[in-house]
């Protein structure tokens, strides 16, 4: 396991040259989320976060959500209470919907993928992008962790996928909101822990008026909203802001059922896109008292 160590370690010395310094216990505590203890991600890190906050990890919930409520987002020029219910309903009570996935990849970008999934994403189990259709022909499963402070609020939530036919994590992601420097509303933060540091993405809320809901990564400054690699090397932390911007497109189809379309690009050229179809497993509970009190 010597070279993929050595593989890391050069990984952080890139990111420490083309970044810089950055201060997440001051000015650029916007940047703050956790990182993996060990090179093997998968699902050790939710404790420490919990800990870190001075509250618990919550594996208990079975509708428990990335988000405590979407109206965290609200600010000049979005409204959650505009998007359709089904959808802030998913957001909100993520446990309880299961996810079905088809991948594409763009023919230019499909070698590096393979490469670096080969040589990094499935051994270290954090950003194992599918490379092929039929990785993810039998569905994707998630779990979500409620991230809690010492009042029992949750701050954030972790959502741990995993391949349904192999049982291996493909993603393990802190989902919470956070208000960047100068912005009039929060985005969605999402930090994929690695060791020694992590991946962000945050995203900026839009509703059309079909009530579905667009979430995107764009260019931008460091500060703005995007994707930003931060690691810890040296006994410092350093930041960098990296050309990859990502489009959700959360809607209902012709029949009602719940799908999204995800887009990765770097710079202007697509990589990968992604299809995902949302379903319901259990009725919210409020919809089940009332089916109840009816019979």
């Amino acid at each position: 396991m010597g070279h993929p160590h050595g593989l890391d370690l050069a990984t952080r010395k890139f990111w420490r040259l083309v970044g810089h310094p950055v201060d997440l216990a001051g000015a650029e505590s916007w940047l703050r989320a956790p990182v993996s203890d060990s090179p093997t991600v998968a699902d050790g890190w939710p404790a420490a976060e919990a800990a870190h906050h001075g509250g618990t990890a919550d594996d208990g919930d079975p509708d428990a959500g990335l988000l405590a409520a979407v109206a965290a987002l609200d600010g000049p020029g979005f409204d959650a209470s505009v998007l359709r219910p089904e959808i802030r309903d998913f957001y909100e009570h993520t446990s309880a919907w299961r996810m079905d996935v088809w991948t594409g990849w763009s023919p230019p970008f499909w070698p590096a993928g393979e490469l670096i999934a080969r040589l990094f994403g499935r051994r270290v189990e954090q950003l194992a992008l599918p490379m092929r259709p039929l990785d993810v022909a039998h569905g994707m499963d998630s779990r979500i962790t409620v991230i809690r402070d010492r009042s029992g609020a949750q701050v954030s939530a972790a959502w741990l996928r995993t391949l349904r036919s192999t049982g291996r994590y493909v993603f393990s992601g802190c989902y919470t909101t956070r208000l960047l420097p100068g912005a009039d509303r929060p985005s969605i933060h999402v930090a994929f822990p690695l060791e020694s540091g992590n991946v962000q993405v945050f995203l900026r809320p839009r509703a059309r008026g079909d009530g579905s809901l667009v979430l995107e990564s764009p260019p931008g400054r460091f500060g703005q909203d995007g994707a930003y690699v931060v690691v810890r090397d040296g006994g410092r932390d350093h930041a960098a802001r990296v050309p990859l911007h990502e489009t959700f497109h959360v809607y209902a189809d012709a029949d009602g059922v719940l799908r999204t379309d995800h887009e990765l690009r770097l710079g202007r050229a697509w990589v990968v896109r992604l299809h995902y179809r949302l379903e319901r497993l259990r009725r919210p509970a409020a919809a089940a008292e009332e089916h109840g009190a009816g019979r």
